[in-house]
């Protein structure tokens, strides 16, 4: 069968957009074909810097004869359905129709549409041109004399040629001849720019590979980056280095280059004293080279670089290694003096006294004076939610409070640390502690996640607090100015260098994860408890001013805040009741919601003010009180409270998603989340599943914000469904549940009474709102009776001890019961008051299914 060989030749695409450009000229293409009446085997699509390929193997050389009959309307029909048949048929008159007769309808139209194949070539001609110039480049521009015209060709960059040719591989292939602004389609290409400029005459695909091959250039993406990669390991490996290697950097530089040349650069030893997070940045960023550290070193960088060239120079490479060498120094000598600068002090030191005093800073250390400024010069998080210095305030007092709850969350044991296991010394603990661990076998071995010292609870929280202060000082840093991507990194370096507590510098780091499905939590409880601030303070604050995501557009990442928060509190074993410190976060933040145009309003009452004199400000005052007493951001306790149950919706789509993607079914999600169940005051300690530890109380009244979550919820009532991690429990329990053979019966017997009960609601049917033994007449309603009392009380205290698998166990006494009162029992008794009875035997049945979960939305 033949094939189609197309070829689409520019100046140089951008490297990040010629993967999914290639991918859609396939899509377009073929779905072209398909929907034209061809058919094709396979069709795979190719890229370089200067071209976009396809090759389509089997393609049919002829669409089908295709015969159809349009029904029409009635012969009686109004000229308005006439013409509307004529239209849909692409009929000229009704005179081209034929009449059918249908003993019942009558007569009625009927078009009989005959419409000949038509060759391949044809259908080609037509279609690319088509797709050419509707082609969905993010960017594109119009050149030469034809972009003054109205509706003139675009493409990413001056499209030059275009090759298109269609033939077996058993004949000569031939041109499919099209024309788009001036361009006209052949079989001539052109190989590198430098090493082969000529025009090269191809005919089928293998052809055209190699004679591309030959002409210095190499068509498949995955080859060239398979040649940098290899050419690079061994040019490392021949210096002693390894190769850092960098998937996006790899995939960029493939599409920079048709003939790969790798070579080694080098720059002074000196510039090693800089961070080698920055120096890789500085070279990725701008250079496009990857780094080498010396052979089995950890963290540590040589002075190498390995860059990839588009040509093969007769000096071997030297001068262009030398070139790039050149601008590697300059950016290095930037990156050096920000590094310093950075560490140094700040020139206005003397008006930053009242932002160090606002928040306990050390105007003696830089990262406090960083910070100092961030507040001191307003920088503006949000028009609508005021400045970073008052988020800090408002994070910084949130993981104060939440430190506690973290720390007996994640501790087996009053005061002891459990972030990291026993024994693994974090990275940032002094080097010194293994030591004296080693030379102390009699002594107990304190939590390494604080060094040698496990603080006490107090201490905890002033570390994270700490924290949390210091979290957005690097925003204003010179590195982070010119690379924004290493913000937290910087800062974590920076708190070490002024000797801040090891758990502190990592939560300037890790309050920033997790930063999507795959990334790491944190699991010290210092960068926790800074993570879950911000991440609820943004979630907060943006629901309270109705900047929700919508759609596909999220421009605050709140989604994957939420999804953050999800997986930190589950993959830490941490209970934290959501609605709860959502409430506490909404009041905190309430004072520092704005509306700019008011803001603005005030603004220009002050000018007139100082313009009119005194006489004027009564009346000034009189009008902006007014104003802000009709301010639409004034929000009353029952917008609030609407505004968390919003929330608390988006935080069970995202853990919907977490477990979805962990395997849970979505039914058994969704049984769980509709039946709200939570016990009505707090247990001693958590049941769980067999296997798994005892936790302390998460949302102990010895704590702030306990004793805050306590009042909420006495005065609101318990939450339902606020604790992921319980909701977590209760899948994983009715999971377990329903595999065995009593969890399935019941299921089906639940459902079965539920059904009846629903279905009985509907028609009004009087249902008693007790049970009265009394009224029983067969021994299954007894039994029923004394199984649904004692499933009732002791799933109760499966629920109230949160063992989710106890009370599994329990409603499963159920399942005989309810299996006997279907055999040998009517529901639907001709004695009213018995029959409500029954009923309402049923409801209890649904009620103590319902605690657990709803077991109406499980399939099965």
């Amino acid at each position: 069968m033949p094939d189609l060989l197309l070829e689409l030749r520019s100046e140089e695409i951008p490297a990040r957009m010629q993967r999914k450009a290639a991918g859609d000229l396939r899509k377009l293409l073929t779905d072209g074909l398909v929907e034209a009446g061809l058919t094709y085997e396979a069709a795979r699509e190719h890229w370089t810097p200067r071209r976009l390929a396809l090759d389509i193997r089997g393609l049919t050389a002829r669409s089908k004869d295709i015969s159809e009959e349009i029904k029409g309307p009635s012969t009686k029909a109004p000229e308005q359905a006439v013409q509307g048949f004529l239209r849909k048929a692409g009929l000229a008159s009704i005179a081209e129709a034929h009449v059918h007769s249908d003993p019942k309808k009558g007569d009625f139209y009927v078009a009989h549409i005959s419409r000949p194949g038509r060759s391949a070539e044809q259908i080609i001609a037509e279609l690319v041109p088509g797709i050419i110039r509707n082609f969905p480049w993010p960017k594109s521009m119009r050149w030469g004399p034809a972009s003054a015209k109205p509706g003139s060709l675009r493409w990413v960059r001056p499209l030059q040629s275009i090759l298109c040719t269609f033939g077996p591989e058993t004949e000569e292939p031939v041109v499919v001849d099209f024309e788009i602004d001036g361009i006209r389609s052949g079989n001539v290409t052109y190989g590198h720019r430098f090493h082969a400029p000529g025009a090269i005459t191809v005919r089928r695909f293998d052809d055209y590979v190699a004679k591309l091959e030959a002409a210095k250039v190499v068509l498949d993406a995955d080859r060239r980056k398979e040649i940098i990669l290899a050419d690079a390991r061994n040019l490392a490996f021949a210096s002693g280095l390894d190769l850092v290697e960098d998937e996006g950097l790899l995939e960029e530089v493939s599409g920079l280059v048709e003939w790969p040349v790798v070579l080694m650069g080098e720059f002074e030893q000196d510039f090693l004293a800089i961070p080698a997070e920055v120096i890789r940045l500085t070279i990725r960023a701008n250079q496009k080279c990857f780094v080498t550290r010396p052979h089995g070193a950890g963290e540590e960088l040589s002075n190498r670089f390995i860059l990839t060239a588009n040509v093969e120079a007769k000096d071997g490479g030297k001068e262009i290694a030398h070139g790039n060498g050149k601008v590697v120094r300059a950016r290095l000598s930037d990156a050096l003096y920000f590094w310093k600068t950075d560490q140094g002090d700040l020139p206005d030191l003397d008006q930053l006294q009242a932002s160090a005093e606002k928040f306990g800073l050390d105007l003696n250390k830089p990262l406090d004076q960083r910070m100092a400024r961030l507040d001191h010069l307003n920088v503006t998080f949000h028009a609508k939610l005021g400045t970073q210095g008052e988020r800090v305030e408002r994070i910084a007092r949130l993981a104060e409070e939440l430190a506690p709850i973290v720390v007996r969350a994640i501790s087996p044991l009053e005061g002891e640390m459990a972030g990291r296991p026993e024994g693994v010394a974090s990275r940032e603990a002094p080097a010194s502690s293994v030591h004296k661990r080693e030379s102390r076998q009699d002594a107990p071995i304190p939590s390494v996640a604080f060094g040698d010292i496990s603080p006490s609870r107090g201490e905890i929280t002033a570390l994270a607090r700490r924290a949390a202060v210091l979290a957005k000082a690097d925003l204003t840093t010179e590195v982070v100015g010119e690379f924004p991507e290493l913000q937290g990194a910087m800062g974590r370096k920076y708190a070490l260098l002024q000797r801040e507590h090891p758990s502190v510098a990592a939560a300037i780091e890790e309050h920033y994860k997790p930063q999507g499905p795959s990334d790491r939590v944190p699991t010290d409880p210092v960068s926790i408890a800074v993570a879950l601030a911000d991440k609820l303070d943004t979630l907060v604050g943006f629901w309270a001013i109705d900047e929700k995501p919508t759609g596909s557009k999220d421009p605050y990442a709140l989604r994957r805040a939420a999804l953050g928060v999800t997986r930190i509190l589950i993959e830490n074993g941490i209970r934290l009741s959501l609605k709860s410190v959502a409430n506490i976060a909404s009041e905190d933040i309430a004072g520092h919601i704005r509306d700019p145009k008011l803001d603005r309003q005030f603004e220009i009452a002050a000018e007139l003010d100082q313009q009119l004199g005194g006489d004027s400000l009564t009346d000034l005052v009189i009008e902006r009180d007014s104003a802000i007493s009709n301010n639409t951001f004034e929000r009353s306790g029952e917008r609030q409270q609407q505004e968390i149950n919003n929330l608390l919706s988006f935080f069970h789509d995202r853990l919907k998603v977490y477990l979805r993607d962990q395997g849970a079914r979505h039914d058994l999600i969704d049984a769980v989340l509709a039946s709200g169940a939570a016990p009505s005051s707090g247990p001693s300690g958590h049941l769980l599943p067999a296997g798994e530890k005892r936790l302390a109380p998460a949302l102990a009244t010895s704590s702030p914000l306990g004793e805050k979550v306590a009042a909420k919820r006495r005065d609101e009532g318990a939450s339902q469904n606020d604790d992921l991690l319980q909701i977590v429990r209760r899948v994983e329990a009715l999971g377990s549940f329903l595999d065995t053979e009593d969890g399935k019966n019941l299921l089906a017997g639940t459902k079965r009474a539920a059904n009846i009960v629903a279905a009985e609601e509907k028609k009004a049917t009087a249902i008693a709102s007790s049970v009265e033994p009394a009224l029983f007449r067969e021994g299954a309603e007894k039994t029923l009776f004394a199984a649904v009392n004692q499933a009732e009380r002791q799933a109760g205290e499966g629920i109230q001890n949160e063992d989710f698998s106890a009370a599994m166990l329990a409603l499963s006494v159920l399942r005989e019961p309810v299996d006997s009162f279907f055999e040998k029992v009517l529901v639907n008794d001709d004695d009213q008051a018995v029959r409500a009875n029954r009923l309402a035997l049923l409801a209890r049945i649904r009620a103590a299914t319902d605690r657990v979960a709803d077991f109406s939305k499980i399939a099965g």
